[in-house]
């Protein structure tokens, strides 16, 4: 279903079942009291740092062999490219966020099939704005990783879930989040706490989770 299609239709907060029996509905998310997509990019961004660590070591102890002084090094390093990383992170997370005027609002189609996660016009067009500065800072320094990522920011704006596909779902009921992962990308669901239990039921039942 394209965008326009999605948004046309005035979907409510709660959960309503529309006559082609899918389920719509919009949720308007706090991004100050729920920063599940700051939690994110930092998971992604340790995984990332792990791997990098892990590389520069062996080709370390490659060179001269395992030794602690070696290690040492790696690990002073890593430890600051983190804190670099998350300071980075957390300032593009807070720009966003004011652009977004603290609310980040998605709409959800729901169907026996998937999910479908599309952000609100606005938030597509501060996210474009955000990834288009990541090209162009990308660009200016000669890094093609931040342009490349920005580009890929830039151009994301829905992402849908089949639960053919679908190996894990999550509740986290504090944060009105249902995590619902497949192997390599990664989906949040956010609904309301009286349509809470509906919706994780209605995906989790429907999914060949491991």
């Amino acid at each position: 279903m394209q965008r326009t299609q999605l948004q046309r239709i005035e979907c409510d907060y709660r959960v309503k079942r529309y006559e082609d029996g899918t389920y719509r509905w919009r949720y308007d998310l706090n991004m100050l009291k729920n920063p599940t997509v700051l939690i994110d990019v930092y998971k992604v961004m340790g995984i990332s740092l792990a791997i990098v660590g892990c590389f520069m070591f062996i080709i370390q102890s490659c060179d001269n062999g395992i030794n602690l002084e070696d290690l040492g090094f790696v690990l002073k390093l890593m430890g600051i490219l983190a804190g670099i990383m998350l300071v980075i992170s957390l300032l593009g997370y807070l720009l966003y966020a004011a652009l977004s005027g603290w609310k980040y609002i998605a709409y959800f189609i729901m169907d026996e099939k998937g999910v479908v996660h599309e952000q609100s016009t606005k938030a597509q067009e501060v996210g474009k704005t955000i990834g288009l500065l990541s090209v162009l800072v990308g660009l200016l320094a000669k890094k093609p990783g931040v342009a490349g990522s920005g580009m890929v920011a830039a151009g994301r704006t829905t992402m849908r879930s089949n639960f053919s596909n679908v190996r894990k779902v999550k509740a986290v009921r504090r944060m009105n989040t249902i995590m619902v992962n497949e192997r390599f990308s990664k989906n949040r669901v956010y609904v309301c706490d009286e349509d809470f239990d509906f919706v994780y039921d209605f995906i989790s039942s429907r999914c060949r989770l491991e």
